[in-house]
């Protein structure tokens, strides 16, 4: 390597530490904003559904209710959150017009990429341990396979770090970022069997809640934890990394062409 390519890969990992350091501060700071709610909101899924619900419902896939819900609970605070700390923080610098220096500066622009994205990684990861914490006062949780578990909470905080951030690049107004979540993110994940097991549908909703790409990355976790999927666990791993091999190209390219921060 020679010295020029040296000083380059030098600073280019300081660019890359310094914006992962400021995401991850920026969301501990307001801890109050970012880490409680979720886990108060979670608490209240525990209690309502999982204890008092959870009750009149016989055993789901092998396991009781709430069993069953955890999993699929932490994975909807790793998408809720992932999504949320990287479409609220790319567009505040959007918003501020500080993204543009980041442009004009010799970094590279997937590193300004990765950044953003390891800081939506760190905050849903943070988040999906603490909803694991909580969620030992309400019920035991065993280790099926965990490779499975890591990589599919892994990617898929990933994916929707990159969904926030393509999200962020086409939104205008503080109102066009809470859209995508509000009208596509909440349903789609509501309706991605977080609450439910596949088994109690009909064929035809069966087939057609094998559209949402959510299923794929509920049941792999479930699957990494109890041991119990809905649908393949090979298929559910290669639906995650197509997804978000995608979603980082078209990130990348929104980024690289300034769409959005150069208007």
């Amino acid at each position: 390597m020679s010295q020029y390519e040296s000083v380059f890969a030098a600073s280019n990992r300081v660019a890359l530490t310094t914006i992962v350091v400021k995401e991850i501060r920026r969301f501990t700071r307001i801890w109050v904003q970012t880490l409680l709610p979720p886990a108060i909101t979670m608490t209240l899924y525990f209690v309502i559904f999982g204890n008092l619900v959870g009750r009149s419902i016989t055993d789901m896939g092998g396991f009781t209710y709430m069993q069953f819900i955890v999993p699929g609970l932490i994975m909807m605070a790793v998408i809720t959150n992932s999504y949320a700390n990287v479409v609220s923080s790319f567009f505040g610098a959007k918003f501020q017009r500080s993204i543009e220096e980041m442009l004009v500066a010799p970094v590279p622009h997937a590193t300004i990429l990765a950044g953003f994205v390891l800081g939506g990684v760190a905050r849903g990861l943070l988040v999906a341990v603490i909803v694991t914490l909580v969620s030992l006062f309400f019920t035991q949780l065993s280790l099926h396979n965990v490779f499975v578990m890591v990589y599919s909470v892994l990617i898929t905080a990933i994916l929707f770090s990159l969904g926030g951030f393509i999200n962020a690049v086409f939104a205008k107004t503080f109102d066009d970022v809470s859209l995508v979540p509000t009208f596509i993110l909440t349903p789609l994940t509501y309706l991605g069997g977080v609450f439910y097991s596949m088994d109690v549908l009909s064929p035809f909703w069966q087939n057609l809640s094998l559209l949402n790409p959510i299923v794929y990355m509920v049941n792999a976790f479930r699957y990494g934890v109890l041991g119990h999927s809905d649908v393949n666990v090979f298929v559910s791993l290669v639906v995650m990394t197509v997804f978000t091999v995608a979603a980082y190209a078209v990130a990348y390219t929104l980024l690289k062409r300034g769409t959005g921060m150069r208007e």
